[in-house]
């Protein structure tokens, strides 16, 4: 049996709240993820309430089907902004489980997007696919519209975790097309506004200022890779 010295016993008394301070830490955050990721769900739920509360109120203005047609692209587009503000706001606080907010994040955007596409083809065309079809030919911002709606589906439908398995290293090779579709959103917007731009211009300067942040620190990163 091995003895027990006094310098063993004082060296196991200072780890012991090393341990209890890591574990207090992890049991912390772990709380702090059980009630943030059900208050982010109904938070984000909430346009969609709103929306459906203005039309049993009747209170959406005087065109409703032009507001909520809209409104869920604007939520889709804000939303899509989130997710890319996610990992920046997680290397700023320090707080590695904040990722687990993104795939929510990433699937709301999809929902409002996947709505404001319904809401256009019924509300505003009636499916009446020869009018849609011109207006994805002939007028620029539903073409690139359509053209994120499109690339958006396969993040959305590989965002499981099982998918992300199977899938390895290609998973995060087609997840980089979010970036694109995040220009081509602040494009729908730009030419989608006719008189007054600033709410699509404020979306367009926080988007580069995201893309800026990632080209920074590629960059670091590279040049320290050169450097070693």
């Amino acid at each position: 049996m091995k003895t027990i010295t006094p310098e063993l016993a004082m060296n196991t008394t200072q780890f012991m709240p090393i341990t209890k301070n890591v574990v207090k830490k992890k049991n912390s955050e772990f709380s702090l993820l059980l009630i943030f990721k059900p208050l982010l769900f109904i938070l984000l739920l909430m346009p969609m309430l709103y929306y459906a509360w203005g039309i049993w109120q009747d209170t959406l203005g005087a065109n409703p089907l032009e507001t909520i047609i809209r409104g869920l692209g604007d939520w889709g587009l804000r939303i899509l902004l989130m997710t890319l503000l996610v990992s920046p706001l997680r290397r700023l606080l320090n707080w590695p489980k904040l990722l687990k907010a993104r795939r929510m994040l990433g699937l709301f955007s999809y929902f409002y997007v996947t709505l404001h596409l319904l809401s256009y083809l019924w509300f505003d065309q009636f499916f009446d696919w020869q009018e849609i079809w011109f207006d994805i030919t002939e007028r620029p911002f539903i073409t690139v519209g359509m053209l994120s709606v499109v690339l958006l589906t396969p993040l959305a439908v590989t965002s499981t975790k099982g998918m992300i398995r199977r899938m390895g290293k290609n998973w995060k090779r087609l997840h980089m097309l979010i970036y694109p579709i995040a220009i081509l959103s602040i494009l729908h917007f730009w030419w989608m506004v006719k008189l007054d731009k600033t709410e699509a211009a404020i979306y367009g300067f926080i988007l580069s200022i995201l893309l800026a942040e990632r080209v920074y620190r590629k960059i670091k990163s590279l040049k320290a890779v050169n450097n070693n």
